[in-house]
């Protein structure tokens, strides 16, 4: 299969396919004796997972690490709970902190409402985020 065959076939481009190839997630195909590249019948399937893979939020570098475990015979479930695990608390982490931020904002603008600009001194940068913290 071509590449421009296997970039329809997974909605992908040839750009992002030489970028796989080059970064370790796709082999370097055989070439024709035309010198194109010839992709496996496998190479879809697999450029389908390293898409559902970044779509979970998975690093280039940790999907080559599922990849070898797999291309190296074994199953890599155990590898991959334990990352989705990690990337699920580092969300979790992320939504406590922007909550935090966000009931920050909202005091801020509250505060920004109530404010008379008229009131602020040269010694005030920001009375608005002075008070804030």
């Amino acid at each position: 299969m071509r590449i421009g065959d296997l970039a329809a076939a997974t909605g992908t481009t040839t750009k992002t396919l030489r970028f796989y190839e080059q970064a370790g997630l796709l082999e370097e195909p055989p070439r024709t004796s035309g010198g194109y590249r010839d992709y496996p019948a496998h190479a879809p399937a697999r450029v389908g997972f390293i898409r559902s893979a970044q779509a979970a939020g998975l690093s280039l570098a940790e999907i080559r690490d599922v990849l070898a475990i797999r291309d190296g015979g074994q199953p890599p479930c155990a590898h991959v709970t334990a990352l989705l695990d990690q990337h699920l608390a580092d969300v979790e982490r992320r939504i406590a902190e922007l909550s935090a931020t966000r009931a920050m904002l909202r005091e801020l603008a509250r505060t920004a409402s109530a404010t008379d600009p008229t009131t602020c001194t040269e010694s005030d940068i920001c009375r608005i985020l002075t008070t804030a913290g």
